[in-house]
């Protein structure tokens, strides 16, 4: 099945909280998501039969400085088809909920976006750094992330 064809499903079930689709030579195919629906979404996509995406690959965080964005990679052993979704998240306050009851793997992939991006992931069920400390300020990959100088009297050195 192709990236369209998955749209053009995901679009008839779903309607206006399926927002947009983009097919670029330059990179995957992508779904663009209303972030409220993301976890309804994905159960459909894991659970209909002709869809059966039962492996998230890859979720991560992205800072396009006028706002934060999750990328969900996702693909079917059984049909063996692939799909990227995305959902785009208010710059200040980045929240979406949690597809960790989707599939499991969500829940590394949630709390390392949380950790580098400041990402909240609305119904995690630990959702705490993974990378830094559990006391460190800010988040490393934003676009806005000022570097301490020092940690506990220790000198950061980058």
């Amino acid at each position: 099945m192709t990236a369209n064809e998955i749209y053009d499903k995901l679009k008839a079930e779903f309607g206006d909280d399926i927002l947009a689709f983009s097919e670029d030579a330059s990179t995957e195919a992508f779904i663009t998501v209303r972030p409220q629906r993301i976890t309804e979404v994905c159960l459909y996509l894991r659970d209909e039969p002709e869809f059966l995406f039962d492996y998230m690959v890859n979720l991560s965080g992205v800072d396009y400085k006028t706002n934060m964005t999750v990328v969900y990679h996702l693909y079917s052993l059984p049909k063996n088809h692939r799909i990227v979704l995305k959902v785009e998240l208010d710059r200040d306050t980045p929240l979406v909920p949690t597809v960790e009851k989707v599939w499991k793997t969500a829940n590394w992939h949630e709390r390392e976006a949380f950790d580098m991006f400041g990402i909240v992931f609305e119904g995690h069920p630990f959702m705490v750094r993974i990378l830094c400390p559990y006391d460190w300020e800010g988040y490393p990959l934003r676009k806005d992330y000022k570097e301490p100088e020092t940690y506990h009297g220790i000198k950061v050195a980058y």
